[in-house]
């Protein structure tokens, strides 16, 4: 096997073996004889039934004509296009993957099928770190956990209701996870990398407070994550990575812990959201007289009530902006809903090691093999991860492109992390895929970088290629290194279906 990110001299087509076998049109003529011989037999026991002299039975209805006949028999390929179209492919496909399974390098992986039907596969069960692949397992879990329909909510508290518009004592505001709880400025302050979307507008509370009459605050706003755990970055992680790359993060996250007119993250997303709230209600022309701080709405008492509510979109939507955009804050909190859905309880339930053994058991429960699997994070950027390219393959074939899985990947050429890759491709516009990247120098020394791609390749008629590729290497993060070897399996996966197609199988009049 060639080392990754050696040049490649073009690989010559690969010799077709002539078949062997009747082959698949002889055996469909062979089936087609069945039922014919079936109407025959039953053809001769009715004639046998009617006397020579018995009179035909009379007309009981309007005679009408027949419509044009099909240019293909009933009995053909063309009456089950996708299925057929596979099989008479698959073998093909087949012998166009075994050259590029033999460049992959002893400490990466790929797997193929097509349809669930495993198609290839090298060092298909080898651990290896996966990085940003591992969003497609929290996404997944998720939807099977929380549901596609979850919302998240974020309140606004206060001991008591306000009188004559003024709110006696402190204001609380409660997060419930939302990843995506935004100040309208943030998504297009160009302060992230990938604009934030599909996010949570928190001004809808300053509406709803504002609408209820409210002028005045005698007390604070404080911060309440207490929904989660204060974890704020996970174990793991390379340097440089805490506060740049993810973090720090809370169940009250608000503009990813930006507060306008702060050059830094907050230390304290919770601290963060109370000053950036305050902001909010002052620029509004409520007056809020205490200074912001951290608090939770238990400290209100027991007659606590709330004043204002809102909900994200959709966890799909929520899905869908995490594996587009790589959205690592957007994970890591996703995994601790996932835990505190699968059974915490009390305050600080929501932890990350709660979500980890959750998506853990579910894979088992799904029966995918995790034989030597480590979960580490939601994000992928741990250095502790372990995964095969055969479990992320499984967790990919219980859905399909169209799955909420397959709609939120990145659309090669067009979309997310993607947006720029395969441009002048043919699979431009039709792959989608999850990148995955970690450099962790210094890079002579493990653990390895890693560069991954996995998701779906539609196909013309139905149907698409499954796919996951996970590149491990001393260098494999340089572009001169991994994108020839991304080329090729995009060359690859474009040459399915290498024969006829559903759409030339389909039915013609």
């Amino acid at each position: 096997m060639s080392d990754v990110g050696r040049t490649r001299s073009p690989r010559p087509a690969p010799r077709r073996r002539p078949p062997t076998g009747p082959g698949p049109l002889l055996v469909v003529c062979i089936i087609a004889l069945i039922p014919a011989l079936g109407l025959f037999a039953l053809f001769s026991w009715s004639d046998a039934k009617v006397g020579d002299n018995e009179a035909a039975p009379p007309s009981t209805g309007t005679l009408v004509a027949p419509p044009p006949p099909l240019s293909n028999g009933v009995l053909s390929f063309r009456r089950l296009p996708t299925t057929i179209s596979r099989d008479v492919n698959l073998g093909l496909f087949q012998e166009e993957v075994v050259p590029f399974l033999a460049s992959i390098n002893d400490r990466s992986c790929v797997s193929i099928s097509v349809d669930g039907v495993p198609v290839g596969a090298q060092n298909g069960d080898l651990v290896v770190i996966p990085a940003s692949n591992v969003k497609i397992i929290v996404a997944a879990v998720a939807l099977d956990v929380l549901g596609p329909d979850f919302t998240y909510a974020t309140t606004v508290a206060a001991a008591s209701a306000p009188v004559d518009g003024v709110i006696s004592g402190d204001l609380v505001l409660v997060g419930g996870g939302d990843p995506l709880l935004s100040s309208a400025w943030y998504p297009t302050s160009n302060l992230e990398r990938r604009p934030v979307f599909n996010e949570t507008s928190v001004e809808v509370l300053v509406d709803q407070l504002s609408a209820a009459g409210v002028t005045a605050v005698t007390g604070s706003v404080l911060g309440d994550g207490s929904r989660y755990d204060d974890e704020y970055f996970a174990p793991g992680w390379g340097t440089g990575v805490a506060g740049l790359e993810a973090g720090p993060y809370d169940a009250l996250l608000l503009n990813d812990a930006r507060v306008q007119g702060e050059e830094q993250r907050a230390n304290d997303p919770n601290s963060g959201a109370a000053r950036e709230f305050t902001r909010l209600l002052r620029e509004r022309g409520i007056s809020v007289a205490g200074e912001p701080g951290v608090g939770t709405r238990a400290s209100l008492g027991a007659a606590a009530v709330d004043l204002a509510e809102v909900r994200s979109a959709p966890l799909v939507a929520v899905i869908e902006e995490m594996l587009a955009n790589s959205d690592n804050n957007t994970a890591e909190l996703m995994v601790k809903e996932i835990g505190l859905a699968a059974g915490g309880t009390g305050p600080g339930a929501g932890t990350r090691q709660a979500g980890l053994d959750a998506m853990l058991a579910t894979l088992i429960g799904w029966g995918v093999d995790t034989t030597g699997v480590v979960l580490a994070d939601g994000s992928g950027l741990s250095l502790d991860h372990r995964l095969t390219c055969n479990v992320l393959l499984g967790v990919l074939q219980r859905f399909d492109v169209d799955s909420a899985i397959g709609a939120g990947l990145p659309v090669a050429g067009e979309t997310g992390t993607l947006a720029d890759v395969f441009v002048d491709h043919p699979v431009a516009g039709r792959l989608v895929g999850k990148t995955g990247t970690l450099n962790n120098p210094p890079f002579n020394e493990d653990p390895p970088a890693v560069k991954a791609l996995a998701g779906y390749l539609p196909v013309d008629g139905g149907g698409a290629v499954e796919y996951v590729l996970i590149l491990n290497g001393p260098t494999i993060s340089d572009q001169s290194e991994y994108r020839p070897v991304w080329n090729e399996l995009a060359d690859l996966l474009g040459t399915y279906p290498s024969g006829a197609t559903p759409a030339d199988l389909g039915p013609r009049t």
